[in-house]
């Protein structure tokens, strides 16, 4: 039997190419004339549309860099202080090199709904709102912010920028496209084509487009809108027509001739070829577009004919492949998020741009914020790092930028996290992995406040007792080699000298002892009714002898009769006996320490007062928290741990502790619950 040669695919294709080819113009030239002029409008249009996107993002991101300023102006240490002294000349001389470094237009001070000071450009009137930038109307658009000082609500801080020619020359840079910014004042009396989009844009509240045919230019605009939601203004984006609509013309003249020529000869030849070669092809373009799909499960059918049959195979083959590869890349990814979600360090990624592009659930706990709030922000918008010298490290020490040219880099950032607190972290930044860099960031918050605390400790507990210790170790040497030359006096004058020691470590000790039965929540509270003034004349005779030395003197006014608490004898004591010794270190000597105290109908209160400098008021930092020490330390300071015990204390007692503003001197008063009615008697 005699076989049938077969038909070669190069010849099979040279002759369905040009019988396709030429067919099809012919069916399709006269049309593509018309759809290719279309579609030239309608791309010249997706330009522009795309165009005036861009330019109301710009004028958004202007804005929050206008709000961003307005903050970083009134968290100016330097403002703050010449509002403080009222320096008009100074003040102005500040805020115009302000505006001149900002680029701004002009920057204002209010206090009290009033304006203070004013520079640049004429101030706007601005709405009462705070802590966002907005858009305010007149013959030229601007974009203002108002911020509060940080140290003075009262104060507002205004600043704003103008949406001018300059601005749209800048815009128009950016997008290689005229943009025009125009006030609805401009637009009420215009009636040319062009005002006529932009005022439909402002009507509609909404991104309008068209093509002006007579001014062969496409055209979109969008609304501007106003805090109030109202739109003011329009961004408009225009595309001379010459270029797209020459091409198309081009192109449409080119298949035209094509058609004209071939379409005769392919006409006749696509009858003859479509049946042998259609049917194979289409089950072959099925199976391919299913594989393009995803479906790696159904097999390619085998086909007829050499090179046909050749590429049936082959796609199967591919096939094949394909859902072997994509089972190995399914296996490698889950490994890789189980490795990620596993891991304590936080990962994250930023391309080229240092937009985050994935972030782990660690970095996004850390940050304390979801993974999807992230993605697509710059990572310096996201991790809010620690300002050095007024600049964000972004500016200057990026690990990533470092990491470009050295492989890899690494750097230690002090974060700022949207609910205030603060976190310090090391990022690790990888090379250059396809335009995408890979940061593992460690928390060491916990690790660097571990630190500090153990070298405070230690060097305050190596202080405190070294004094004490020197001091008994001078008189006991003074008693071994001078004994039988001391008079009594001498003798007892030492004696007494190694007791107020004594009492001091005694007294450091049981507050390094409580701290760490309240550090480890072993602190407990055995209540009893007491009489309180009895509690007082307890912790007055231990410290006397501390007192004494220093010349000064106790004197107690408590009502008559002081009503009973319910409490721990043990514990109060210690509260009053390092309320004495606080007060004791911080007045001068030969002054007078004060106790006294008031009832009310549930509450009692007690306080201690001095006359020493008195306590400043810092909104930032709490006089109770552990280790923190006075500004205006004495020489025998403490370990920061007297307040912070009281607190604790009163605390676990249901009562409270403040520290009321004084001119002079400090009263810390504490209040407690009162227990039963009938007092103890005396």
């Amino acid at each position: 039997m005699q076989l049938r040669p077969k038909i070669r695919l190069p010849t099979l294709l040279i002759g369905v190419n040009l019988a396709v080819l030429i067919i099809a113009i012919v069916g399709i030239a006269t049309v593509a004339i018309s759809l290719l002029l279309e579609l030239g409008d309608d791309q010249g249009l997706a330009r522009v549309r795309q165009g005036v996107a861009i330019a109301q993002n710009d004028v958004k991101r202007s804005g929050n860099e206008v709000l961003t300023t307005a903050q970083l102006l009134a968290e100016r240490p330097t403002l703050a202080r010449l509002l403080q002294t009222n320096d008009q000349a100074a003040l102005s001389t500040f805020l115009s090199q302000f505006q001149a470094t900002s680029d701004l237009a002009g920057c204002a001070i209010y206090q009290d709904g009033q304006l203070l000071i004013a520079v640049g450009a004429e101030v706007p009137a601005m709405p009462a709102l705070e802590d966002r930038a907005l858009l305010l109307d007149g013959p030229l658009l601007r974009l203002a912010a108002r911020v509060p000082l940080a140290t003075d609500p009262s104060v507002i801080v205004a600043v704003w920028i103008e949406l001018d020619q300059q601005y749209q020359a800048e815009l128009s840079t950016i997008l290689s496209l005229p943009v025009a910014i125009v006030p609805q004042q401009r637009l009420s009396n215009a009636n040319d084509p062009l005002s006529q989009t932009q005022t439909a844009a402002l009507n509609t509240n909404s991104t309008t487009d068209s093509y002006l045919r007579a001014q062969h230019q496409y055209i979109a605009s969008a609304p501007l809108l106003a805090s109030t939601g109202q739109p003011i203004g329009v961004v408009s984006v225009t595309l001379p027509d010459t270029q797209i609509r020459n091409s198309a013309q081009r192109l449409s003249e080119v298949l035209l001739t094509i058609a004209l020529v071939g379409g005769v000869l392919a006409f006749g030849l696509n009858l003859l070829v479509g049946r042998y070669v259609g049917g194979p092809l289409r089950r072959l373009t099925k199976a391919a577009a299913q594989i393009g799909r995803g479906d790696l499960t159904t097999p390619v059918a085998p086909a007829k004919g050499v090179e046909v049959g050749t590429l049936a195979g082959t796609l199967e083959d591919m096939r094949q492949r394909l859902r072997g590869l994509t089972a190995d890349l399914q296996r490698q990814q889950s490994e890789a998020n189980a490795i990620l979600a596993g891991i304590v360090e936080g990962v994250f990624t930023v391309d080229r741009d240092r937009r985050i592009r994935y972030l782990n659930q660690q970095a996004a706990s850390m940050l304390g914020i979801e993974p999807e709030q992230a993605i697509g922000r710059f990572c310096g918008d996201v991790l809010q790092p620690q300002l050095i010298d007024g600049v964000r490290p972004c500016e200057q020490a990026c690990p990533i930028i470092h990491a470009r040219f050295r492989g890899q880099a690494q750097a230690t950032e002090h974060l700022q996290l949207r609910d205030g607190r603060r976190r310090t972290v090391i990022i690790t930044s990888s090379g250059d992995l396809e335009h995408n860099h890979v940061q593992v960031m460690r928390d060491e918050t916990d690790i660097e406040t571990s630190r500090r605390l153990r070298d405070t400790i230690l060097a305050t507990i190596s202080h405190e007792f070294r004094t004490p210790l020197s001091a008994q170790l001078a008189s006991l040497e003074l008693l071994l080699d001078q004994l039988p030359q001391l008079s009594t006096a001498q003798i007892r004058q030492l004696i007494v000298s190694l007791q107020r020691g004594a009492l001091r470590l005694t007294y450091l000790i049981d507050n390094l002892l409580e701290s760490a039965r309240i550090e480890a929540g072993q602190l407990t509270i055995r209540r009893s009714e007491i009489a309180l003034d009895a509690v007082v004349e307890a912790a007055v005779e231990l410290m006397l002898p501390l007192i004494q030395q220093r010349r000064q003197q106790v004197e107690v006014d408590l009502p008559y009769p002081l009503p009973n608490v319910a409490g721990d004898a043990t514990r109060l004591t210690q509260v009053f006996v390092n309320l004495l010794a606080n007060a004791s270190k911080f007045s001068p000597p030969d002054s007078t320490i004060g106790i006294g105290g008031e009832v009310s109908a549930e509450h009692l209160q007690v306080w201690v007062e001095d006359e020493g400098p008195g306590m400043p008021p810092s909104p930032s930092e709490s006089p109770f928290r552990l280790f923190v020490r006075g500004r205006n330390e004495p020489e025998q300071s403490g370990a920061g741990l007297g307040l912070w015990i009281v607190q604790s204390i009163i605390e676990r007692h249901d009562g409270r502790i403040h520290v009321p503003a004084r001119s002079l001197g400090t009263r810390i008063v504490i209040e407690l619950p009162r227990g039963s009615d009938e007092n103890f008697s005396r």
